[in-house]
């Protein structure tokens, strides 16, 4: 993407976030994210539908085209542009007429009780009782029309009665050119779709991590694990952060939409519609189970055997345990404690793992050193299987929703030579990158794409064994024995050590003139700063 394309977005960010803001003084900012999320969602299908419109338009009146209807088929025209087949065999949704854009615009403003016309390959009426009664029956006819909707979509517009601020958000979505330069719908509606969430997950404060991971932390992930090819799953899926940059990478690294096959959970049903709708807009094709569920109690892919793995699941998650026998299956390494649902995701994530699979699970700093109600052990059980290939500690105030510390376990089944990548058996990478990052406001913090580069790269390179090196302070390759001598501590500060100091060449006796220099213009200007304090306080009549 040039410089060009990426201001035209940002700008774009803007005017529509100031558009939904209006919204602020009808609905809390947790319901007024999916008042514009599903608008977002009917104007990228009704775009998306209309430019398949026109392309079907201009091929049945083209005589060189294999659509070519001839030259008086006027009416077969209109009928064939209402055939869905036309639609789905290229992934675009069928859009039923009620659910169309321009129906929506131009009806958005009408008299309650009034009575509409609606067209769709047949005339039929609709008994308008509210912009919002329309936008549900809209999204309902949508799901009805497409069986991989169903449940999906979040038809509350009439309850949260922002029929007010409606007309005016719609007018504004319909002022913005969903095409630009190179940038198609698709893309200019997923780069907005993802703007909103980081957006609204800093609105909603605390609770934004049910469905939100920073992206660059997700980048971070995906690049270290390069999900080119195969099975990916999230087993708490939130709104598919991890999916979408693994479409992107594939499709960045000349591979296409297909590769990978995406499997999701979820048990919040508002966040896995989000996550459904995410991976609709981008047109990728999805199984996030039959329901909303529990990972733990419910899972909705029992047999799946990941090539790779990636979540984000609530640190230190309490009381998990309700419904989950002790003898489960997932627990090989050990009894996760009921207090604590950290080392039961974990193992969960390795229970699905395929025979040559790899996963990163972000997890609280804790669980690389505690030795509390068996986690040490279940820790220990897990080093000792060789299963853990690199641990990266990350800089604090990256999350909107919590400030405890975290952390990146990357796992593998197979440290065996493969895939152009040498035997890693008895080893693990440790990368300490707290000190990686920039504040990107007064209080969260982010990755420059120089330091997600920096991190991947020196894993790549560790596990190529070209072109890796230790650095002291940053990253340290390390042995089975060393980990058990520390008692399966696995923070990389413990292995990386201290950065080396660059060599001071000034002199002591130099540098101390310089700073009792210094010292002295400070002093000296505290004595006057002291003095004319001392004069207005005494002009107010408070001598001091």
């Amino acid at each position: 993407m040039n410089t060009e394309e990426q201001q035209f977005l940002n700008d774009l960010d803007k005017q529509l976030w100031n558009a939904a803001d209006r919204l602020r003084s009808n609905v809390n900012p947790s319901e007024y994210m999916h008042v514009v999320l599903g608008l977002v969602f009917l104007k990228y299908i009704s775009d998306a539908f209309k430019e398949r419109r026109t392309e079907l338009e201009a091929a049945f009146k083209d005589p060189a085209n294999d659509y070519y209807l001839g030259d008086d088929a006027g009416e077969l025209i209109e009928q064939e542009l209402e055939a869905r087949d036309y639609y789905t065999e290229t992934n675009v949704f069928w859009v039923p007429a009620l659910a169309r854009w321009d129906f929506l615009k131009d009806n958005a403003k009408v008299a309650i009780d009034s009575v509409l016309t609606v067209k769709n390959g047949k005339t039929y009426e609709y008994k308008f009782k509210g912009i919002g009664r329309l936008l549900d029956d809209a999204l309902e006819a949508v799901e009805k029309d497409n069986p991989k909707l169903k449940g999906v979509l979040d038809k509350s517009y009439a309850r949260w009665r922002v029929d007010e601020a409606l007309p005016g958000l719609i007018d504004e979505f319909s002022k913005i050119p969903f095409n630009h330069g190179a940038l198609k719908a698709k893309d200019i509606l997923g780069h907005i779709y993802e703007y909103f969430l980081g957006e609204f997950s800093i609105a909603a404060g605390k609770r934004s991590g049910e469905f939100y991971t920073p992206k660059s932390i997700v980048g971070l992930i995906v690049e270290m694990l390069e999900p080119f090819e195969g099975r990916v799953y999230d087993p708490c899926c939130g709104s598919g952060g991890f999916f979408v940059q693994s479409e992107r990478f594939v499709v960045e690294h000349g591979g296409r939409i297909g590769q990978i096959s995406i499997y999701g959970q979820e048990f919040n049903p508002t966040t896995w519609r989000l996550a459904s709708m995410n991976m609709a807009i981008r047109g990728l094709d999805f199984d996030f189970g039959k329901e909303p569920a529990s990972t733990y109690t419910r899972p909705q892919h029992p047999d799946l055997r990941a090539d790779f793995i990636m979540a984000n699941p609530p640190f230190n998650m309490k009381a998990w345990k309700e419904g989950v026998k002790e003898d489960d299956p997932r627990w090989k390494y050990g009894v996760p404690p009921d207090g604590n649902a950290n080392f039961a995701w974990l193992q969960h994530m390795i229970h699905h793992l395929a025979s040559h699979g790899s996963m990163a699970l972000l997890l609280a700093n804790g669980s690389m050193s505690s030795n509390t109600n068996n986690e040490g052990e279940i820790r220990k059980t897990i080093v000792e299987a060789d299963l853990v290939e690199c641990m990266v500690a990350l800089p604090g105030q990256l999350f909107t929703n919590t400030q405890i510390p975290a952390c990146i376990w990357f796992l593998t089944r197979s440290k065996a030579e493969r895939n152009g990548t040498r035997a890693r058996r008895g080893e693990t990478l440790f990368i300490d990158a707290r000190n990686l990052g920039y504040m990107k406001d007064r209080v969260l913090r982010d990755f420059k794409p120089e330091d997600i580069a920096k991190v991947a790269n020196t894993f790549h390179a560790w596990k190529k064994g070209t072109g890796y090196a230790d650095e002291a302070g940053f990253c340290k390759a390390t042995t089975l024995a060393d980990i058990r001598k520390s008692d399966y501590v696995l923070t990389p500060g413990r292995y990386v050590g201290a950065a080396e100091q660059e060599a001071d060449s000034e002199l002591f006796e130099d540098k101390m003139a310089r700073l009792t220099a210094a010292l002295s213009e400070q002093f000296a200007e505290s004595t006057r700063l002291e003095a004319a304090i001392r004069k207005n306080l005494k002009g107010l009549g408070y001598e001091i």
